[in-house]
């Protein structure tokens, strides 16, 4: 990672000593830093993620993981939207009284059933254990987890129950580091999410 912030730096550099012998360009400003005593212009740079190929997955593993490369692209969505939807009631809720907390908490819960209950009830076992993981992934919390904070551990062992009851488990967590599904699965949204696949 340094190696590459040497060589943006020194390209850049290189730019700007090209054009000293130039008109200067008014009206342009940039920001710089002071280093070792010498002025040098500072840019901010988006940030990269570098693979070690162009394509996050092989033509082999797309062929191999057809329907997992179809659950993930049918379930992220709905992770998607439950993060939307978690980040705007927190922020509703984090000033309101007690009382008013569990009565928005109840709403929103309300609400998410009346849209969604009939379209996730349709999809598959397999489907729902991408989903658990998916939600994770976006919220950087497990299923049960969520629960636990907005309707208490009471609600979250009862759900955790009933989920094991069906094969589930609302305490997966999402860990690409460390579990292979994980990373593939991984490199699956972010190949749907840049249009790839």
């Amino acid at each position: 990672m340094k190696k590459i912030g040497i060589i943006m730096l020194a390209a850049i550099l290189f730019c700007v000593w090209n054009a000293q012998g130039q008109e200067p360009v008014k009206g342009h400003y940039t920001f710089g830093t002071v280093l070792d005593g010498d002025t040098v212009p500072l840019y901010h740079l988006k940030e990269v993620t570098i693979y070690a190929s162009g394509m996050l997955l092989t033509p082999a593993e797309i062929k191999h993981n057809k329907r997992l490369i179809r659950n993930v692209r049918l379930m992220l969505p709905y992770a998607q939207e439950g993060r939307r939807r978690l980040d705007k009631l927190e922020s509703e809720i984090g000033s309101l009284p007690r009382k008013e907390r569990k009565a928005a908490i109840k709403e929103a819960e309300r609400q998410l059933l009346a849209d969604y209950k009939d379209e996730i009830s349709n999809y598959t076992f397999s489907q729902g254990l991408v989903l658990i993981k998916l939600i994770d992934r976006e919220t950087n919390r497990s299923a049960y987890k969520i629960v636990g904070e907005l309707r208490g551990s009471l609600r979250a062992g009862l759900y955790q129950t009933l989920a094991k009851l069906f094969g589930y488990n609302l305490k997966d967590t999402f860990d690409p580091k460390h579990n292979k599904k994980d990373d593939l699965i991984d490199r699956i949204c972010i190949s749907i999410e840049r249009g790839q696949i």
